[in-house]
């Protein structure tokens, strides 16, 4: 078996690839992640996860490299991590009682034959409806500045939401596993 490489710095990335229990080693890849002119969000989140992945080909060669990368939208607009308590606490505000989609894209590239399986698995999430009081007490409590849509699934996050629905919740997390086993095995490796 080739060796594997998440392309990413993310600790809920490697966590995640941590679960199936194969080696990997981990490196940032250095991309340009502004998004193109008219490009759609799921567009976007392909692209940007065969861009980290073919970031790291030339100083891996004989690899598995694999980059993710997500998105979440609401009301049809891209929303980023929010980095502020301020902005964070806007982007719960808006999401309040309504539907927030995540995309997550990702690509598996063998960087020895240049082969790349590329996919986007969306997820989304239904929001109850939170009172300022609410979201200020979470924020400060969970802090997810780092987090597309201002909250992390994996922590107090989950509190904030009514249901949610899609094929794979891992996804949720930036790392959809069930598609992630597919290209794996798809390339011959074994998972135990």
């Amino acid at each position: 078996m080739l060796p594997l490489l998440l392309a990413s710095s993310s600790v809920y990335r490697r966590e995640l690839l941590s679960r199936l229990h194969l080696p990997f080693i981990c490196s940032s890849p250095d991309i340009d992640e502004t998004p193109h002119a008219n490009e759609s969000a799921m567009a976007l989140v392909k692209r940007l996860a065969e861009d980290k992945a073919r970031a790291l080909a030339t100083t891996h060669t004989g690899h598995l490299i694999i980059g993710s990368d997500q998105v979440a939208a609401l009301d049809g607009q891209i929303i980023g991590k929010p980095h502020t308590f301020e902005k964070a606490r806007e982007q719960l505000l808006a999401a309040s009682g309504k539907r927030v989609s995540f995309l997550t894209g990702l690509a598996l590239l063998n960087s020895q034959t240049g082969q790349c399986q590329v996919d986007c698995v969306p997820f989304t999430v239904h929001m109850r409806v939170l009172d300022a009081e609410r979201i200020e007490r979470y924020l400060r409590i969970e802090q997810p500045y780092d987090c597309a849509g201002s909250f992390k699934a994996e922590g107090l996050g989950v509190s904030l939401f009514q249901s949610t629905e899609g094929p794979d919740a891992t996804s949720l997390v930036g790392l959809p596993l069930i598609r992630l086993v597919d290209m794996l095995l798809a390339e011959g490796v074994q998972i135990p």
